[in-house]
Parts: C-alpha cells; sequence; structure tokens
C-alpha cells in the first residue's frame, strides 16, 4: 500500500496544508485588527472559505471520475498559491472575504483529487488506515503550519505570512504535477453518477456535526487564548495536530479492526467532551485539557465516515462520493464559523464553545438513530463482494 505514488501524494497533501495551516491562527487576527471586524467578521472571513468549497466539490467529484485526479490536485493548489499571494493587496473586509471564496474553490479541487487517489490506492480492508496515513500528512501541514504562521507574524509582518503559504501551495502544486493517474478505467466512459451521491449523505451528515465544532476552534481559539492570557495560539493547534498524529499513527488499523461506526461513535463522545471543557474551564490549563480530548476524538471520526462512505459505492464513483461526503465538510465549517460567530457576538466565546459541543451530541443521536442500518448495510455488502472474488475462478489464461 504504501507505494512512491502513496508518499508522493501524501507530501504534496503535507505541502498544501502547510499552506492551510499558516493561516489559521493569523486570519482572525488580521480581520479584526489590521481591518477592523468584529467577531461576525471573522466567521465570515474563516468561512467564506469553506462555503464557496462545498457549492464546488460535487462538481470536483465528478471532474475526477470524468477526467482524472492530477488535473484537481495541481490545479487546486495553485488556486490556492494564487488567491493567497492576493493577501498581500487585501485592504478591507470584502476583498478578504473575495480572496477566501477563490481559495475556497482550490480546496474543493485539491482535496477531493487527493483523498481519490488514496482510496483508488488502498484495498478495502485496510481503506481505514490507508486514510489514517493520509491524514498524517493532513495534520502534520496543519501542525507545522501555524507554527510557521505565528513566528513569522511576531518575526515579521502579516504579509510575510502570505507569501509563505502561497509558497508552500506552490510546492503542493509541483509535487501534483508527477502524480500518476489512478482513475479506473471504466469511470471515464461509465455514465455519470449523481452529483450529489446518496452514499455520502449519511456519513457527511455525521461529519458536519463535529466540523461545526472544529470552525469553532479554529476561529475562535486564537482570541479565545489571547482572552485567557496566552500570548498566541500556536502551540494550541501544535498539539491538536500532535494528538491527531499521534492517534491516527498508532491507532491506524482501528476503524478496520474494531468497526467504522463504533469508531465514529467514540470519537463523536469525545469531541463533545472537549469542546465542553474548554467551554466550562476558562483557563489555560482548561484550554489544554479540552483541545487534548477534542483531537482524540476529531481523529477518530474523520477515516471512519470517510470509508463508510466510500466502500458503499462502485470505484469508478469514488470522486463523486467523496465530493459529496467532504462537502459537508465545508458546509458545517463555512455556517458553523458564520453562526459561531453570530454566538460570541452576543453571548461570547465560552457559549461558542458550548453550542458546538451539543451539535456534537447530535451527530451522536444521528448515527445512534439513523446510522446503524445504514452502516451495517454497507459493511455487509462490502464482505460479500470479497467473498465473491474468494470464489471466482481463475482465467484459463491462469491455470
Amino acid at each position: 500500500m504504501v507505494t512512491p505514488l502513496f508518499l508522493l501524494i501524501t507530501a504534496s497533501t503535507f505541502a498544501y496544508f502547510v499552506a492551510v495551516g499558516a493561516l489559521i491562527p493569523i486570519l482572525p487576527r488580521y480581520a479584526k485588527g489590521p481591518l477592523g471586524g468584529g467577531d461576525v467578521s471573522v466567521g465570515l472571513a474563516i468561512g467564506a472559505f469553506a462555503l464557496a468549497a462545498v457549492v464546488l466539490r460535487p462538481f470536483a467529484g465528478r471532474l475526477g471520475d470524468r477526467r482524472g485526479r492530477r488535473i484537481l490536485i495541481v490545479g487546486g493548489a495553485g488556486i490556492v498559491a494564487v488567491s493567497t499571494a492576493g493577501y498581500l493587496a487585501a485592504d478591507s473586509l470584502p476583498l478578504l472575504i473575495g480572496l477566501r471564496i477563490l481559495s475556497g474553490a482550490g480546496e474543493a479541487g485539491f482535496y477531493v483529487g487527493a483523498a481519490t487517489v488514496i482510496n483508488d490506492l488502498a484495498p478495502d480492508e485496510r481503506r481505514g488506515e490507508a486514510l489514517s496515513f493520509f491524514s498524517l500528512a493532513l495534520f502534520s501541514g496543519i501542525a507545522v503550519g501555524p507554527l510557521l504562521g505565528e513566528t513569522l507574524l511576531q518575526g515579521i509582518s502579516f504579509g510575510a505570512v502570505w507569501i509563505a503559504s502561497a509558497s508552500s501551495a506552490v510546492i503542493a502544486a509541483v509535487l501534483g504535477l508527477r502524480v500518476g493517474e489512478t482513475r479506473p478505467d471504466e469511470a471515464a466512459e461509465a455514465k455519470p453518477p449523481p452529483l450529489v451521491h446518496p452514499a455520502g449523505l449519511l456519513p457527511g451528515a455525521v461529519l458536519g456535526t463535529i466540523i461545526c465544532g472544529l470552525a469553532g476552534f479554529d476561529s475562535f481559539v486564537p482570541l479565545y487564548a489571547l482572552e485567557i492570557g496566552f500570548e498566541g495560539s500556536g502551540v494550541i493547534f501544535f498539539i491538536f495536530s500532535a494528538i491527531i498524529i499521534a492517534v491516527r499513527s498508532l491507532g491506524a488499523t482501528l476503524p478496520d479492526r474494531i468497526g467504522r461506526h463504533r469508531i465514529a461513535r467514540i470519537g463523536l463522545v469525545a469531541t463533545a467532551a472537549g469542546l465542553g471543557t474548554i467551554a466550562l474551564w476558562a483557563t489555560p490549563a482548561g484550554l489544554y485539557l479540552g483541545t487534548a480530548i477534542f483531537a482524540f476524538g476529531h481523529s477518530l471520526t474523520f477515516p471512519a465516515l470517510m470509508s463508510l462512505a466510500v466502500m458503499a459505492a462502485p470505484p469508478s464513483e469514488r470522486g463523486a462520493v467523496i465530493g459529496t461526503f467532504t462537502a459537508f465538510f465545508d458546509l458545517a465549517f463555512g455556517a458553523g464559523a458564520i453562526g459561531l460567530g453570530a454566538v460570541a457576538e452576543v453571548a461570547g466565546y465560552r457559549a461558542t464553545f458550548a453550542t458546538a459541543s451539543a451539535i456534537a451530541l447530535g451527530g451522536l443521536l444521528l448515527l445512534l438513530f439513523y446510522g446503524r442500518r445504514s452502516a451495517a448495510a454497507a459493511e455487509r455488502a462490502a464482505r460479500e463482494d470479497d467473498d465473491e472474488a474468494e470464489v471466482e475462478p481463475l482465467p484459463s489464461s491462469s491455470v
């Protein structure tokens, strides 16, 4: 499974998410400081990126199934590089939000392309493991990026952050040029799958409930940390990503061995508990502990839910499934950033994290009451396919 192509796509993903991560602790301060916005403006600046991506991910998935994965990877990273460089000229909130929308279009392409390549390479019985290792590249980038952004802001300027982020996205695009095509041969000739694929709907809806929490975390921890005595939030984002890297490295096989549905339930409980801890314990210790619990929960849910979605559809429709599934990420991130920004404006940051915790509990209920049957059906179908493959007679040329 770990082939040169697998390593190449993970390297491109790492470079891309260094670019994204460098902006996480910096954009809220830029929107609220030099541009003079409020908490709602911060939410808009963060959420515009995700709302653009949610509209375009299903189209990106269909394009990947019809034209191949590489065009999405290279084009997406290139768009992010250009739009991030444009932040150098963003002297108003409307211009910044417009550039964030363009960045969201690039995000839609890059991630659908990269995730589909990984799913093309992984056998069903190791899909959760492959996605866990792939996500290490993502969160390694998210771990390194905020520290890079904080260091450049403190030592140089906002402009240095924008340049470094754009440069990292360029590296991701260059690496993407070397990615070979993994689209199944039948995908180009097959009937186009539905733009919104049914297999991605339920897992995506559950995913959305934890991504609302991530939106609140990314948008308001940089400001909440300053409020409770931190000088910056880079260390918090580093802890978050480091825990995810550790859990997904050591527990990469858990979704495949224990069951994707069970792992998702555990992750949702931990997600809600972590956000609740941040809300209830307004001290540096509370933020550290809540971040650790939240990171543990987040590390479990995403690979399990994506595996459930992908295994419920044929290989020729993987791009469409991933486009639908990950659209919920963007929808929840965008709506969460904007909605939780309104909560922060009215009731403060602690209420924001408490609201996000309640939303994650709603996801647990969705999974418990509506998800069990769909998850069991998807895994049962996959086992039946494996059984059929085991008894299929060899072609005459092989005997």
